[in-house]
């Protein structure tokens, strides 16, 4: 869900962004996951309707603390934050995960947001780089492409067997949000090359393949 101070629209388009992982026979598309200590896109903040809750290490939300939810960076990783509309920077400790809606690459804490003025706009271009003397060392890329969502595990498994006759290495993936489980059916690359190749032959077949990236 998308974490901005609108938190029932963040809500709904987060569910929305969701769904659409749960179509299969969609027009194919190949989506990349960027790597690297440096990534530029687009940040996004929660706050009050988030306070008091477990984040993904299992400390609790604090919107007044300078925090942020990144997918894969390491928890615990510091992160210089530049608001690329006026200049301004802050510097957070990943300690939860997220964004979840597609094209957002960084959900910032209140306080954070507020650091690099952008909490009227919600959402902000942004640079985020690795603060390595602070942060604990990156681990080397994994990859995998993913081809389908699905509330019903039944039907996941479904997926993974069918893909399992052709490919190696297919497994599945839980992923939970608050309102739901997710089963997410994912084929391992041993690195990019080979993902792209994957996702492109898998598109050819008329699945939707999306890359991922995972520290």
């Amino acid at each position: 869900m998308s974490r901005e101070s609108s938190g029932l629209r963040g809500y709904c388009c987060g569910l929305a962004a969701l769904a659409a992982l749960l179509l299969y026979g969609c027009r194919p598309r190949v989506d990349y996951v960027p790597e690297g200590n440096v990534q530029t896109g687009i940040a996004s903040w929660y706050g009050e309707e988030f306070q008091g809750r477990p984040t993904s290490s299992r400390e609790i939300y604090d919107m007044n603390d300078l925090t942020a939810a990144h997918n894969t960076l390491p928890l615990g990783a510091f992160v210089a934050v530049t608001n690329l509309n006026n200049g301004l920077a802050v510097v957070v400790r990943i300690n939860d995960r997220g964004p979840f809606v597609k094209n957002r690459v960084i959900d910032l804490s209140y306080a954070a947001a507020r650091a690099i003025d952008m909490i009227a706009a919600g959402t902000a271009p942004v640079r985020i780089e690795v603060l390595p003397g602070l942060s604990p060392p990156l681990a080397a890329p994994r990859f995998c492409v993913q081809t389908g969502s699905f509330v019903q595990r039944e039907n996941a498994e479904t997926m993974r067997r069918e893909l399992a006759r052709q490919f190696a290495d297919v497994y599945l993936s839980t992923f939970e949000t608050a309102a739901q489980v997710y089963h997410r059916v994912r084929v391992r690359a041993k690195d990019r090359e080979t993902a792209e190749v994957l996702a492109r032959e898998l598109g050819e077949k008329g699945y939707t393949a999306i890359i991922f990236e995972e520290q």
